[in-house]
This record gives C-alpha cells, sequence and structure tokens, in this order.
C-alpha cells in the first residue's frame, strides 16, 4: 500500500518545474552504491538534490536513512510530513515533503523508490524520469546473500517480486553487471539530462 499525500488533479495541476529521477530496482541491483558515486559527482551542484528518505529500519554503511521507530513513522504520517509513503520487505518507507519545495524551486531531485508508487508520483508531479537499475538473478542472488541483512526476508521472495503495471516502465535502464563507476557516469547523465533520449 502506498499513498502520496501531494495528489494532483491530473498532469495540469502537477508538482513542477522540476525534475523527479525515480531510482528502481530490485534488491541487490546496487541501486545504493550507483546513487552514492552520483551523489559525490553532483555534489557541486546545488541544483540537484538527493534527499535522504525515512525508514523503520536503522541506517547502514550502504544506505543513509533517517532511521525512526513504526511509532515515530505513524505519527509523522499523520501530521502529513510526507509527499510519499509505501510499506516494502515488512519496513515503512516515506520521503518528507520537502522534496516538493525543491521541485518548484526547479531543482532536480533523486531518489530511491518503491517501483510501486511510480504511477502516482507520474500523476503528481510534472517531470519524472524513471531509472531502472537491475543485474543479472545470479549476481542479484550473490549481492543479496552478501548483505547478509535479515530484517528484509527472504531471498527468493524478494528476487521473485515484481510490478505489473505499465506506468512503472522505466525510461532508462541500466544493467549494473560491470564497473560501478561507469554505470554511475550513465545515471549521473540521466540526472544531468545529457543525451541519456535515444
Amino acid at each position: 500500500m502506498s499513498e502520496v499525500a501531494a495528489m494532483a488533479q491530473g498532469k495540469a495541476g502537477a508538482i513542477g518545474p522540476g525534475r523527479l529521477v525515480l531510482v528502481v530496482g530490485p534488491s541487490g541491483a546496487g541501486k545504493d552504491t550507483l546513487l552514492r558515486l552520483a551523489q559525490a559527482a553532483c555534489a557541486d551542484d546545488h541544483d540537484i538534490v538527493f534527499p535522504r528518505r525515512v525508514v523503520t529500519r536503522a541506517s547502514s554503511a550502504d544506505e543513509d536513512n533517517v532511521a525512526v521507530s513504526p511509532d515515530e513513522f505513524t505519527r509523522a504520517r499523520e501530521r502529513g510530513d510526507f509527499a510519499v509513503h509505501w510499506n516494502a520487505h515488512g519496513h515503512s518507507y516515506a520521503l518528507q515533503l520537502e522534496i516538493n519545495d525543491d521541485i518548484r524551486a526547479g531543482r532536480v531531485v533523486v531518489v530511491n523508490v518503491s517501483r510501486t508508487v511510480i504511477a502516482a508520483l507520474r500523476q503528481a508531479y510534472a517531470n519524472v524520469i524513471v531509472v531502472a537499475i537491475t543485474a543479472p538473478p545470479d549476481v542479484l542472488a550473490q549481492r543479496l546473500a552478501a548483505r547478509a541483512r535479515n530484517s528484509d526476508g527472504n531471498i527468493a521472495n524478494r528476487l521473485a517480486r515484481n510490478v505489473d503495471d505499465a506506468s512503472a516502465s522505466a525510461d532508462v535502464t541500466i544493467l549494473n553487471a560491470g564497473s560501478a563507476e561507469d554505470h554511475s557516469r550513465q545515471l549521473v547523465g540521466v540526472i544531468r539530462n545529457e543525451g541519456w533520449h535515444d
């Protein structure tokens, strides 16, 4: 179950003019690694924002989240603090409402989200680009096993998860099976809107 708090009345009233870059993909695809490298590459550009997600799970070296308890998350949701929130793998996730100010100011906001919220976000925001980061199944399984994060549940279930929704389809796909530096440059090209349209 997901919800976008700032739903617009069709695209005419959607939040803009900035761009919302949604990074999605299966667990183990390397999204956080590529995002970390992209964020470092864009550090001097104050018009590109990488907001931290609010998550009911402790932060780790791989994910720099704002960790909250389930009760704190519920209270924040009820206060209307979130632009969007969703549940996945037994945890609650959200993006804080401040992303709307960045989008309205014309900035590029880059976020790692669940594929289940893409359709709602495409409706709520005027300029949405979806970047799918993926890897071959054997690579995904190896990465998930190496992560050894038991709180995320069964690896086989995570690998089998699928979202059958045409609106969740990606605008750009990055097969992250080679050099993370090379693939992060692809991601930066999309973020900066540099010739990724083929």
